[in-house]
């Protein structure tokens, strides 16, 4: 997915020059006679095969529509945008548009988590027991995805820790994955990260009805037995979901208020949350499903789920955001926690929130690959080892990136909407095309 070149495109000086480069951009496109068309120009000429990888998409009318968000450091991100918020549609798709971001949730309740530590509230290594004591005494499948029955089932080696929610090292499963009778179980205790769409073939594919609350989803969960022994395998899962209602223990706020005050609101991050707003209808985007190769709706905005106010606030998938918020986030972590003079997390929170937090404890096969290149994980999202360290960020079950180098304060951000993500290769294409340009830019 991710090529070597992602991320060996810099040295500190063509960094900078880079920078300033971005930066004049950014400055003429403020002037009074600049206008919406000199920007996305100008955007386009900085970043052309981010260009001419998004217009494609749109171009081929595979998707309806794709925005890339693109900057570096501290400096004002260009925007790249084609098509319309729905196939037909006549409104035109900008920074500011709404789109589902499914598990790009999972970097924001890893970075809320870790906020949590750095206030001396949690402990990385800390049991997951010591705050939902139902976790403790957690049974273990011995055959992957077998029958739940006492002669398939073992004790747990070591207790599932905070380290292990975050990396998803804990031995949860994830509806999306398992199969047979644990799937089955997840799904009668309502065990379900998310909802996609109010039509009923689409609940039957991606999961069914969620628990009534946070508290429920953790209480249903701790009655299940894991699919792999804690800290052994990254094994991908409702951690992060259930560390939303770590969350709201450990802080005594509800989840959802707690990314609002934390995060949200220090970011300028004002597009962001669990449900649209009845008036922000006209920026959302319609989400469709690929059949035999055909996009079909399965959720359009004038009736879409996210109207709804959602069973519970879902820290692993259920933020619906735009590419202008996504970029915030990711320019408060190239800040090593401060955007534009505001103190959002401590530099140290960012630190541990972007290291390769895998335990020692991990199998020699049990870390985390894609195409064929091992990676490290942080906190809800993958961590770049080597020619890629400094590399931090996750994707979306609809297409979307959000990434960020650290090292260098590269942010990139797309987001479009189709359902499988894998149907193309967007996702492994767009950080090529950034570092394409990147590169080109240090060159010159």
């Amino acid at each position: 997915m991710l090529h070597e070149s992602a991320s060996q495109f810099v040295s500190r000086r063509t960094m900078l020059r880079s920078s300033a480069m971005l930066g004049a951009g950014a400055v003429a496109a403020s002037l009074p006679f600049a206008d919406p068309l000199f920007a996305r120009e100008a955007a386009a000429t900085r970043w052309p095969t981010v260009a001419n990888f998004v217009n494609g998409y749109v171009e081929r009318d595979i998707v309806a529509c794709m925005v890339a968000r693109v900057g570096l450091g501290q400096g004002e991100a260009d925007t790249i945008a084609a098509g319309t918020r729905t196939f037909g549609g006549r409104g035109a798709v900008d920074a500011d548009t709404l789109f589902r971001i499914y598990s790009m949730t999972k970097p924001i309740t890893g970075m809320a988590t870790v906020m949590l530590i750095a206030d001396g509230l949690l402990e990385l290594d800390q049991p997951l027991a010591d705050v939902l004591p139902a976790f403790a005494n957690m049974q273990v499948q011995r055959r992957y995805d077998g029958p739940i029955t006492r002669d398939n089932l073992e004790p747990a080696a070591r207790p599932i820790t905070i380290r292990h929610l975050l990396t998803h090292t804990a031995g949860l499963g994830y509806t999306i994955i398992q199969d047979g009778p644990i799937s089955a179980a997840y799904r009668a205790n309502g065990i379900v990260p998310g909802k996609v769409s109010n039509m009923a073939i689409a609940q039957e594919i991606f999961g069914g009805q969620p628990a009534r609350s946070l508290a429920d989803f953790a209480d249903g969960l701790a009655e299940l037995p894991l699919v792999y022994q804690p800290g052994t395998r990254w094994s991908y899962s409702v951690s992060l979901d259930l560390l939303g209602r770590v969350i709201e223990v450990v802080s005594g706020q509800s989840f959802d208020s707690f990314l609002q005050e934390r995060i949200f609101t220090p970011c300028g991050m004002t597009s962001t949350g669990f449900r649209v707003a009845h008036g922000d209808v006209q920026r959302f985007t319609g989400n469709y499903f690929l059949l035999g190769g055909i996009p079909v709706p399965i959720d359009l905005p004038q009736s879409s789920v996210y109207l709804d106010e959602p069973a519970f606030p879902f820290g692993g998938a259920g933020l619906v955001s735009s590419a202008h918020d996504y970029d915030r986030f990711l320019q408060m972590l190239a800040g090593r926690g401060v955007i534009e003079g505001t103190q959002v997390a401590s530099e140290a929170a960012v630190a541990l929130a972007t290291s390769d937090l895998f335990p020692e404890t991990l199998a020699a096969n049990g870390g985390f690959e894609r195409n064929g290149r091992r990676f490290g994980f942080g906190a809800g999202g993958l961590v770049g080892t080597g020619a890629a360290a400094g590399l931090f960020g996750w994707f979306g079950a609809a297409g979307t990136v959000g990434l960020v180098n650290t090292n260098w304060g590269l942010r990139h951000t797309l987001m479009t909407q189709y359902m499988p993500a894998d149907a193309y290769d967007v996702q492994g294409d767009f950080p090529l095309a950034v570092a394409r340009d990147a590169a080109r830019m240090m060159q010159g």
